[in-house]
């Protein structure tokens, strides 16, 4: 479903990946390990449009998209890719219910459909009792099942998530990390994972590391 060709991305005089290849199947789970600052990060940015690589080519269903210009990148984001990070990136000043229809808004979904598909999400993440609460009033478990929620809105290809348990608690990651398979097994929804967390990492159906800007093995 996703292909990367040839990717190669530097920074000033820093090269940071060295010609990755790399193939993600539909309904496939893969993480992505390594120390830090080995490129894991820089690859799933770039697979999710939201860096372009110097070198090489990104293709979901044989379209290359990495050459899209601007506009229509960000519209093909909104649209086919979801993303869980560390850090959940909610509005403060919205509700949960609010924040998960937002991506939908901008895809120009009704308010009336995105609303009554983000409850059905949301209950099914369960969370439907936090429809009206900001996310200061939500633990961190529940925070970051609510940008699951957001991520899965515009029912995307892909799910990138990075260190997405970083800042949870081992009972709410432990969590995380069984959701995903759930998704998985509900939807049949693709996941790719950067993490730290060997469980998590082996739980994936493959695990590639990344050793100095390059696979070290799949």
């Amino acid at each position: 479903m996703i292909r990367a060709e040839n990717i190669h991305k530097s920074y000033g005089s820093l090269q940071v990946l060295k010609g990755i290849d790399l193939t993600i199947q539909k309904g496939e789970i893969v993480s992505i390990v390594g120390a830090s600052g080995a490129g894991k990060s820089t690859l799933l940015h770039i697979i999710g449009t939201l860096d372009r690589a110097d070198e090489g080519k990104i293709l979901y269903n044989d379209d290359e998209i990495s050459k899209l210009p601007e506009r229509k990148l960000s519209d093909f984001r909104n649209r086919h890719i979801g993303f869980v990070f560390q850090f959940h990136h909610l509005l403060p000043e919205f509700t949960a219910l609010e924040n998960v229809c937002i991506p939908a808004f901008i895809q120009g979904v009704s308010r009336h459909e995105a609303e009554e598909k983000a409850v059905r999400l949301l209950k099914y993440l369960k969370l439907d009792h936090r429809l009206t609460h900001k996310p200061s009033e939500m633990s961190g478990g529940e925070q970051q099942r609510l940008a699951v929620a957001r991520a899965l809105i515009n029912d995307p290809a892909v799910i990138l998530a990075d260190e997405p348990s970083g800042n949870l608690d081992s009972k709410s990651a432990v969590e995380l990390h069984q959701l995903f398979f759930d998704l998985r097994e509900q939807f049949n929804q693709t996941f790719i994972i950067v993490t730290h967390n060997q469980e998590l990492a082996n739980m994936a159906d493959r695990k590639l590391t990344i050793v100095d800007g390059s696979i070290l093995q799949s």
